[in-house]
């Protein structure tokens, strides 16, 4: 039996016309995912076009579905439209989005990857959500999310009449992601517009509802996703997390000087794998060098909000979706990603 590939559903698309020519040789279908399911293979589609007032999009999505499920082993179709006319806007100077129901935007961000970024979003959330408040968790890492695989979540969130989607939920969380949306082992491939367009996505078609706090989880680096969350969400500031190694904090200026261009304030730095402690005989190894973060933070008249140093229990709950400050709230990295929390908190009160 024939696995279903791109090449099937890209065949098969050719019969769909927009406009009078086929949406596959218009370049419209921008990419092809799949997911698995009990039933069989959930066909993930990313639609690029130009929005216009006549143009009969339902419809056209109608066709879409109709010619997919009529494959054999598709079990289901998502259809997630973007457009070049949005993604462009940001260029020209975009107006920010109005979200009113969300009092803080806090976007959680890194000048490289492999400095645990994820790892300090997802527990900086819940403690936030441990403080009593009401929190979001948005995974903007189109590229790589990682947040549901963390948070322990496999559910597909639902969509309304009006074609928002309701996050998923866990221990009063509300956790949004591309990741839900896509097969985690599918690689994704988009350019600049798609980031732009899927991101705004993210904010604009979500049920976040009555929010104290929305933690935003960035890709790592300076690019297209950054660079539109800067520029069109009105974040409340933001906070990078670097280890102490000079390689590190040389990525981590960049992100700093990124925040600073397009005026979002640094709430401060937090050093990630600060130090390693035997579990055994209690001695310290500065695996990665220690306090080159603080000293940063100095360097650059920023707050130094604290250190979580390389602990084991801490990857293995992440990797398991197990939360170390919701399985062990009373541990000392609980203890520590609770205090950088408080400090973020007044800050952003003050």
């Amino acid at each position: 039996m024939p696995k279903l590939t791109q090449e099937i559903i890209l065949s098969a698309l050719r019969a769909v016309l927009w406009e009078g020519k086929d949406i596959v040789t218009q370049k419209i279908v921008a990419g092809v995912t799949f997911t698995q399911e009990k039933q069989g293979t959930k066909v993930n589609l990313i639609l690029e076009i130009e929005p216009k007032k006549d143009a009969n999009i339902e419809g056209l999505k109608e066709q879409i579905e109709q010619t997919v499920s009529a494959i054999k082993d598709v079990s289901s179709v998502a259809i997630i439209f973007t457009a070049h006319q949005a993604a462009h806007a940001h260029e020209h100077g975009a107006q920010k989005m109005d979200l009113p129901r969300i009092k803080h935007i806090v976007a959680v961000a890194s000048g490289k990857g492999g400095v645990g970024k994820s790892t300090t979003a997802v527990n900086l959330a819940v403690a936030f959500s441990q403080k009593g408040l009401k929190v979001g968790l948005l995974d903007a890492d189109v590229y790589g999310p990682s947040i549901p695989r963390m948070m322990g979540l496999t559910d597909e969130p639902y969509m309304d009449e009006n074609k928002k989607l309701a996050p998923i939920e866990r221990d009063g969380i509300k956790v949004m992601s591309m990741g839900f949306l896509i097969d985690e082992a599918q690689p994704m491939i988009w350019r600049g517009p798609l980031v732009h367009t899927a991101i705004t996505q993210l904010f604009r078609d979500v049920l976040w509802g009555d929010l104290d706090i929305l933690v935003v989880d960035l890709p790592p680096g300076t690019g297209d996703a950054q660079l539109t969350l800067t520029q069109t969400v009105p974040l409340s500031g933001a906070v990078i997390v670097s280890t102490p190694q000079d390689i590190a904090l040389l990525d981590a200026r960049k992100a700093l000087a990124m925040f600073q261009k397009t005026d979002v304030p640094v709430l401060g730095i937090v050093e990630n794998m600060s130090y390693f402690e035997c579990p055994n005989c209690h001695v310290r190894s500065n695996i990665f060098s220690h306090g080159g973060a603080r000293a940063e933070a100095d360097n650059l008249e920023i707050p130094f909000l604290g250190e979580i140093p390389l602990d084991i229990k801490l990857r293995e709950l992440s990797d398991k979706g197990e939360p170390l400050t919701l399985s062990e709230p009373e541990s000392m990295i609980s203890e520590q990603y609770t205090a950088i929390v408080s400090k973020l908190w007044d800050a952003l009160n003050a």
